[in-house]
């Protein structure tokens, strides 16, 4: 009595199988791998900044409770300069305001790459199916 054992497992890599990748397919793959790259430096980056700016919020907060004479340092490049707390607090809301342009720069980049890998993935997963996998393990 012979028993015959299945070989072929779903879900496996089948060297044998009839994708073919072209130089043109490789560079969209590669392509999709940089601008996936960019994204995470980018969320990264927007984590930094979403941060910078509730530090100086929490600053202005603090300032506002202080005495209207007394003498606030502001770190304007590398150098602290001494200021009133009304020069003090306007200089802090154009800070918050330049972070603030810089987020939403960050968030339309960001918006932008996740459409040129949404087009990308739908090209890819299109071409070849379930033999790519283009989607992060988070």
């Amino acid at each position: 009595m012979s028993t015959k054992v299945e070989t072929k497992s779903k879900g496996t890599f089948q060297p044998d199988s009839d994708v073919h990748i072209t130089y043109e397919d490789q560079m969209k793959i590669n392509k999709f791998a940089n601008y996936n790259a960019k994204v995470e430096d980018l969320k990264e980056e927007l984590r930094i900044k979403q941060n910078e700016l509730k530090n100086l919020e929490e600053a202005g907060d603090e300032i506002e409770l202080l005495d209207d004479d007394v003498q606030i340092p502001f770190l304007m490049g590398d150098v602290f300069l001494s200021h009133d707390q009304a020069k003090t607090l306007e200089l802090l809301a154009e800070a918050k305001e330049r972070k603030k342009k810089e987020i939403n720069n960050i968030q339309q980049t960001n918006r932008d790459l996740q459409q040129k890998m949404s087009d990308l993935k739908g090209y890819l997963y299109g071409r070849f199916g379930s033999n790519i996998h283009l989607e992060n393990d988070e």
